[in-house]
């Protein structure tokens, strides 16, 4: 009886985890350079990924804290989906009119 119950434990798990992977996850990062491909940020893995932002008319500062979205799991949609913190006079002041 309880090579049944291991055996269903198992498939609720697996049926979870792969439930946790195919979904958004977003998380804190920060601007570590800015190139003409895009900013680059540091990943949850703490590796370099070259992105791009997703709030329009806002123009992001070297070492600038920042919220990174990762779709699906699926690195390659890696993006800066928003600012960490408020946004001070200073920052405003960066936007593209």
């Amino acid at each position: 009886m309880s090579n049944i119950a291991d055996e269903i434990l198992r498939t609720i798990k697996y049926a979870v985890d792969r439930k946790a992977v195919n979904c958004d996850r977003t998380y804190q990062s920060v601007v570590k350079r800015i190139t003409p491909k895009g900013y680059v940020v540091l990943d949850e893995a703490g590796s370099e990924r070259t992105v791009q932002c997703c709030i329009p008319g806002f123009n992001l500062r070297v070492m600038q804290k920042v919220w990174v979205k990762e779709p699906m799991g699926d690195l390659k949609g890696l993006h800066i989906c928003g600012v960490v913190g408020n946004t001070s006079k200073s920052s405003r002041r960066n936007r593209t009119r």
